[in-house]
C-alpha cells in the first residue's frame, strides 16, 4: 500500500514550522514524566514528584545531545565534518538511539551524584519510562518516510514516496520498532517493575529486550546508505551497536539475581 501523505510539518506559527518529528519527542518526554509520577507514588518508591521533574529535565538534555552527537559520530561523520552547520539541523531527523542512550546514562550519572542515589537505583527507575518515547520517535520516522526496510510482498508492506525507495513495497520497519521497542517493551518493563526487584534487574531487562528487538528488526531494515553493511552481507551498524546491549543486559540481569547481597527497589 502507498504511504499516506502526511505533511511532516504539523503546523506553522509565522516563519516557525513545528514538525511531527519534534512533537513525537515532546510526546515521549510527557509520557515519561507522567509515568514517572505514577512510579514515584507507589509505596516504598523513595521518589517524589519533584525528583521526577528534575530527572526528566536531565534526561531530555541527555537524549537530545547524545542522540544527535551519536548520529553524527556513528552514522555520518564525514558528511557533517564537511558541513558542520548541519549538525544543528535536528528537524531534518538524524538521531541515534544508541547515542541517546549514552547521553541519558551520562545524565543519570550526574543526577545520581547530585541527589545521593546509586547509579542503578536511577536507571532501574528510568527504564520503564523510556519505551513509549521510543515508540513515538519511530512514528515520527514513519511520518518522515525514512528508515524503511527491504522490499517485501507482505500485505502490509508500504510504498514510500521517497524516490530513493524505488517505488516498491517495503517493510515498514519504523512501525515494527514502534511496536516492539515501544509498546511491547513498555508492557514487559512496566509489569516486571511493578514488584520490588533486585537492583540492576530492570536495567538489565531493558538492555536485553531492546537489543534483541532492534537486532531482529535490523534483519529486514535497510542499512544507512552512507554506511551499508559492515560485514557478512547483513550486519548493520544498528546490530553492531545492539549486540553489546544484549550481552550487557544479560550480564546485569544475571548479576542482579546472583550477587551475595542483593538490594531491591521499585
Amino acid at each position: 500500500m502507498p504511504l499516506p501523505h502526511i505533511d511532516p510539518i504539523a503546523f506553522s506559527i509565522g516563519p516557525v514550522h513545528v514538525r511531527w518529528y519534534g512533537l513525537m519527542y515532546l510526546a515521549g518526554f510527557v509520557a515519561g514524566w507522567a509515568l514517572g509520577r505514577i512510579r514515584a507514588r507507589r509505596p516504598g518508591s523513595h521518589w517524589s514528584d519533584e525528583d521526577v521533574d528534575r530527572l526528566v529535565v536531565y534526561g531530555a538534555f541527555g537524549v537530545l545531545l547524545g542522540g544527535r552527537i551519536g548520529y553524527v559520530i556513528f552514522y555520518n561523520l564525514p558528511a557533517y565534518l564537511a558541513h558542520p552547520v548541519e549538525i544543528l539541523e535536528i528537524w531534518h531527523g538524524g538521531m541515534s538511539f544508541h547515542g541517546g542512550l549514552l547521553g541519558v546514562l551520562a545524565a543519570v550519572w550526574l543526577f545520581a551524584r547530585r541527589t545521593g542515589r546509586s547509579f542503578f537505583e536511577v536507571t532501574d527507575f528510568v527504564a520503564p519510562l523510556v519505551p513509549l518515547g521510543l515508540g513515538a520517535g519511530r512514528i515520527g520516522n514513519f511520518i518522515n518516510g525514512e528508515l524503511w526496510g527491504k522490499a517485501s510482498g507482505l500485505p502490509w508492506a508500504v510504498v514510500f514516496r521517497d524516490p530513493r525507495a524505488g517505488g516498491v513495497p517495503r517493510h515498514p520497519t519504523e512501525l515494527y520498532e514502534a511496536f516492539l521497542e515501544g509498546l511491547v517493551l513498555f508492557f514487559i518493563l512496566w509489569i516486571f517493575s511493578g514488584r520490588p526487584r533486585p537492583r540492576m534487574a530492570v536495567s538489565g531487562l531493558f538492555l536485553l529486550c531492546y537489543g534483541t528487538f532492534r537486532f531482529a528488526v535490523e534483519l529486514v531494515r535497510l542499512p544507512d546508505p552512507q554506511i551499508g553493511y559492515l560485514a557478512f552481507g547483513w550486519l548493520t551498524m544498528g546490530q553492531a551497536l545492539s549486540a553489546p546491549m544484549i550481552l550487557a543486559g544479560a550480564g546485569l540481569f544475571w548479576l542482579a539475581y546472583h550477587r551475595p547481597e542483593r538490594s531491591t527497589g521499585m
